[in-house]
């Protein structure tokens, strides 16, 4: 594990959190590198899945390692590990990228049975912005009512999502990752980034 970096970055400090959406690694962990090169200090964080399923979209480990090299930060995939974050004042907001239907769904319920979803907990109890990055193949089906309770809520806030395949996939949802670094900068100023719906270029 590489060894924690603990100059603050010149903005301050996102956690950065990744779910089991494994199609979407490859565009999320980028976004990772965009919060660090834009200079914020970046500390991963990992759901149970994310850090522990090898799949078809790649290994496990492979992932980590990436997100370990491009924040020199070591991922955060426990609740010990994460829970520290809001109390301690160790990070100003989260970013779920992406986020799952089921971890909407947690969140919903107010549930913190993971790294993910406590990590969430930890940061809003002391105020922070939460940023979510959804990628659901069922956002306009069960987890539709997730995302509009969420919505309802303070703290919470969307990077805007478009249906991704609306012929093979018409209830899929998918954020637009290129709009992540705006919407934490409008989250920060207590604002949603208008539209949230958005529509295929």
């Amino acid at each position: 594990m590489k060894q924690e970096n603990t100059r603050p970055g010149s903005r301050g400090t996102i956690a950065f959190a990744m779910c089991g959406s494994f199609c979407t690694f490859e565009a999320a962990v980028p976004q990772a590198a965009r919060l660090v090169s834009a200079g914020w200090k970046v500390l991963p964080v990992m759901s149970f899945s994310a850090a522990g399923l090898d799949t078809r979209f790649g290994q496990a480990a492979d992932w980590k390692d990436k997100l370990e090299e491009i924040t020199g930060q070591p991922v955060r995939a426990s609740l010990t590990a994460v829970e520290p974050l809001g109390p301690k004042g160790l990070a100003q907001a989260l970013v779920i990228a992406p986020c799952t239907g089921t971890t909407l769904a947690r969140l919903a319920a107010g549930l913190s049975d993971t790294p993910v979803t406590l990590a969430a907990k930890s940061l809003l109890r002391v105020g922070c912005p939460v940023v979510i990055a959804v990628s659901t193949n069922d956002g306009l089906g069960a987890s539709a009512e997730n995302i509009a309770r969420l919505m309802n809520r303070k703290h919470y806030y969307f990077v805007p999502f478009l249906q991704d395949d609306w012929v093979n996939k018409p209830q899929s949802l998918k954020a637009d990752l290129t709009l992540l670094p705006d919407t934490l900068e409008a989250a920060f100023a207590g604002r949603q980034v208008q539209p949230v719906l958005r529509s295929l270029r």
